[in-house]
């Protein structure tokens, strides 16, 4: 897992702080943000290999801001925390495009096995979108 890049999107500061620094002692290289606004700032400027995004913020709530990263980069890999969570919201949250939709208090090591999967599913994307342009190129140029 060295060299995984996480955005942590969580509008309690030190809950996201106190995060990023495990997941920093564990050889991840953890941002965070407070708010879906900076997520999607964020994501303009940097490929992250998952992200963890709180349901319950003020604004741009986390469904919405889902919705917008995945519209403006569709291979992220965006896992959803929440500690109110209901059914119909884990439902609402994978139709739009979450990979994981989980509960906190989350266990740090359950959080680590997403992340890992996250970034598998997102380099598995990534592999077949540039199959897929080299083939659409090579198409092209007939040859």
């Amino acid at each position: 897992m060295a060299d995984t890049k996480i955005l942590i999107v969580d509008d309690e500061e030190e809950f996201a702080s106190t995060l990023a620094e495990r997941m920093n002692n564990r050889g991840l290289k953890a941002d965070t943000v407070t708010s879906g606004e900076e997520a999607l700032q964020s994501i303009a400027d940097v490929s992250y290999d998952a992200i963890v995004l709180d349901l319950a913020m003020p604004g741009m709530d986390g469904i919405e801001t889902l919705k917008r990263m995945l519209s403006l980069r569709p291979e992220l890999q965006i896992i959803l925390l929440t500690g109110r969570g209901t059914i119909q919201k884990g439902i609402e949250a994978v139709k739009s495009g979450a990979f994981e939709f989980l509960e906190k208090p989350v266990k740090f090591d359950t959080l680590l096995s997403k992340i890992d999967e996250a970034k598998s599913r997102k380099m598995t994307l990534t592999a077949e979108k540039t199959n897929d342009m080299i083939d659409e190129l090579l198409k092209r140029k007939g040859w």
